[in-house]
């Protein structure tokens, strides 16, 4: 790989309205750019509301034609941190789902550790964490969920830029930082991407190349 690309795609879900102006806003198209150049197998994301992430993914899939198949895991009841959740929000997702990513977007509506049973180890490309952001709760879905990460595959964490209350996703992705090739945004509560298996050649020349990339997405 010797080049990066930032494309400025047209996320179809805009046009209901239910994906602006939330915390995932401004990291759609890192994550739509990231998955036209991994190429994943599988993505699976943790923790959905209303499905900013998991339809910026389906977008690039889309748009691409490619095999990658999309997951998306929430009980869409809410917890401490979000509130609970009207029923409406889960219609709303569904509804997006199978009118512009049909084939491409799974719902699973159980809890995270349920869910777990759903894949085998090793068979996941692009795992996305975002559910409850106490540091025990994100520490939890971290340990459980990386035997099922593929090697050379990449985990997002979002809101490590977040400290008020008992969040506590900072304090996580402060430890593994250290300990694997990472980099980060600081914007929209802050994303960090994580190599915690290794590179792939396109993770290594973005790890490689980030200071260049990161201006990429304001």
């Amino acid at each position: 790989m010797t080049v990066w690309n930032s494309r400025r795609p047209v996320f179809e879900t805009d046009e209901r309205g239910t994906n602006l102006n939330t915390a995932w806003e401004g990291h759609r198209r890192f994550a739509y750019d990231l998955v036209c150049h991994m190429l994943p197998g599988k993505i699976v994301e943790l923790g959905t509301y209303y499905g900013a992430s998991h339809f910026a993914f389906c977008q690039a899939v889309k748009d691409h034609g490619l095999a990658t198949v999309c997951y998306a895991v929430d009980t869409w009841l809410g917890d401490q941190h979000s509130g609970l959740y009207d029923e409406s929000i889960y219609q709303s997702v569904q509804s997006s789902s199978n009118t512009y990513y049909s084939g491409i977007s799974h719902l699973l509506r159980m809890t995270f550790d349920e869910a777990l049973l759903q894949f085998a180890d090793r068979s996941i490309d692009l795992l996305h964490i975002d559910g409850l952001h106490t540091y025990e709760a994100v520490k939890h879905d971290y340990e459980s969920w990386l035997p099922k990460l593929a090697d050379n595959g990449v985990i997002l964490f979002h809101d490590i830029a977040a400290m008020q209350d008992d969040f506590g996703v900072h304090r996580l992705w402060g430890e593994l930082q250290m300990q694997y090739y990472a980099v980060q945004f600081e914007h929209s509560y802050g994303l960090g991407i994580l190599m915690p298996k290794g590179c792939s050649p396109v993770t290594s020349y973005m790890h490689a190349n980030w200071n260049a990339i990161k201006p990429m997405y304001p």
